[in-house]
């Protein structure tokens, strides 16, 4: 095989295209030539590639939402390839089945928000013998034009019970159905409100009704068969608006061929559901899971579908950054999906659940519960020994001070005693210095209880009688009552 490769590659008009993206060097060239031409096997100093690929960037492709077919081509451009193979991938965990022409045209049907996202598709051909292959990426982004339709349906009713209103509302479903095919449109219920009638409240009930009209139902687009973006939108915005004024016509005519809606159950008698009014109103808001990013620019009121990492809800006109702690993984997004087992995300806008961390201070949380049993049995003993040295020290410098303090204490309360004893049994009368000698009885007898209650102080204090009390004392005796006269006194002090 090498000896039939080095002759091949002596002969000069066999050589390889390698698409101008290779030229050889004249050494390089010289060597293999040499080393083919003398009967060895031919070696390069770097490796051919068995397949020369190219890649291409085929652009942002826009797809109205429920288009009744879609045909995106394999290359943007036109090739003359013999007998090419084409091979159509699309980047999310579970593809959907493609639609394939011979062609290699991508055919999309009902195409839906989910349905956005970026696809590639490579064609495989030989050229001079060597396979060659080209790929083409793709964003895909589904959109809508504005305009809907709103419209409240109010009944009377004898009854307000929630059993008998959700028979009625998919009896009611149901006879629209028919309708809702024929005008191609979306019919969608949103909840339901019943309340007492003003006229006779006690006996009589209205039931509130809200129907949601979308225009992109199947087949609403079949007159709009144009390839060009500009000529496309235009006729999807005349469309629409007739569509809708269609609808509001077949409505207000449904509604006056059926008044009443009779709603049965074995056992009990029909319940009548009489319409009384039908108000229409034309909206102009994105959908949910669509906002206006005027990433289209020949349409820049069009609603785009949101990327992942962002989410609309249902008559909003933005596309919000998932917040923290959420994410979202597909385009269309209404709400974002929380993280689970506590997790957050660093940063609004998370388009993988892989950008779900485990939060930080929970972490730590966790950590600290881990090591808390392990700083217990550490800590803990020697809380204890402290506690007990703490404990054994106050016993003991209780105990000192007890010992201490004792022996005054009781020295002084006895000596108080004894003279609170005495001072009473002999019952001595003590007169301060103000007492005069004029002083009458009442008044001898306040000088005297004060002079007591002072002399008392002053035994307490120094602990022995004065002198003037110790001398008179020395006289006493068991047979006589004491008795202190003025005299007495005077000869004291």
């Amino acid at each position: 095989h090498s000896e039939q490769q080095g002759r091949m590659l002596c002969a000069p008009h066999v050589w390889p295209d390698l698409g101008g993206r290779r030229v050889f060097g004249t050494m390089g060239i010289l060597t293999l030539v040499l080393w083919s031409c003398s009967g060895q096997p031919a070696s390069l100093p770097w490796d051919l590639p068995a397949i020369s690929s190219l890649e291409h960037q085929g652009g942002l492709v826009f797809i109205h939402t429920e288009s009744s077919l879609y045909s995106l081509p394999c290359s943007p451009i036109e090739m003359e390839v013999v007998d090419p193979t084409y091979r159509w991938v699309q980047d999310r965990a579970a593809p959907r089945l493609f639609s394939v022409t011979k062609e290699g045209h991508l055919l999309l049907q009902h195409f839906q928000a989910g349905d956005s996202g970026k696809y590639s598709c490579t064609i495989s051909y030989m050229k001079h013998g060597v396979p060659v292959s080209q790929t083409f990426h793709y964003s895909i982004f589904g959109y809508h034009v504005l305009g809907g339709l709103d419209i409240v349906l109010l009944f009377h009713s004898k009854l307000c019970e929630d059993k008998w209103t959700k028979r009625f509302l998919w009896s009611l479903q149901d006879k629209l159905r028919q309708l809702e095919i024929e005008q191609r449109c979306k019919l969608q219920l949103t909840p339901t409100f019943c309340f007492p009638s003003l006229n006779n409240p006690s006996d009589e009930f209205i039931i509130q009704v809200h129907l949601e009209v979308s225009p992109f139902g199947p087949h609403w687009d079949e007159h709009c068969n144009s390839q060009d973006v500009q000529t496309v939108t235009d006729c999807y915005h005349k469309t629409v608006r007739h569509n809708l004024g269609q609808v509001q016509l077949a409505f207000t005519r449904f509604f006056k061929e059926h008044k009443s809606f009779h709603v049965t159950e074995a056992d009990s008698p029909s319940i009548n559901f009489t319409n009384k009014f039908v108000g229409f109103l034309k909206t102009k808001q994105c959908g949910g899971g669509y906002g206006q990013t005027k990433q289209l620019q020949r349409c820049l009121d069009c609603c785009i579908v949101c990327p992942p990492g962002t989410f609309s809800p249902p008559k909003n006109s933005q596309c919000s950054p998932c917040p923290v702690g959420t994410y979202s993984l597909t385009y269309g997004v209404v709400f974002c999906t929380p993280c689970k087992d506590g997790m957050i995300t660093r940063v609004p806008g998370a388009g993988s659940m892989t950008d779900c961390v485990k939060n930080e201070r929970t972490k730590q949380a966790v950590s600290i519960m881990h090591k808390i049993p392990v700083l217990l049995l550490i800590i803990l003993p020697a809380l204890l020994a402290i506690n007990f040295l703490f404990i054994l020290s106050s016993c003991y410098w209780f105990y000192q001070e007890y010992q201490v303090s004792s022996p005054r204490a009781s020295e002084m309360t006895g000596s108080t005693t004894r003279m609170e004893t005495v001072t009473s049994f002999f019952r001595i009368p003590r007169q301060g210095p103000q007492a005069g000698p004029d002083a009458g009885p009442a008044s001898d007898t306040s000088q005297m209880d004060t002079s007591a209650s002072q002399g008392g102080d002053e035994e307490h204090t120094h602990g022995a009688p004065s002198p003037a009390v110790t001398s008179n004392l020395a006289t006493v005796t068991d047979e006589t009552t004491p008795v202190l006269t003025l005299e007495d006194r005077k000869d004291t002090f």
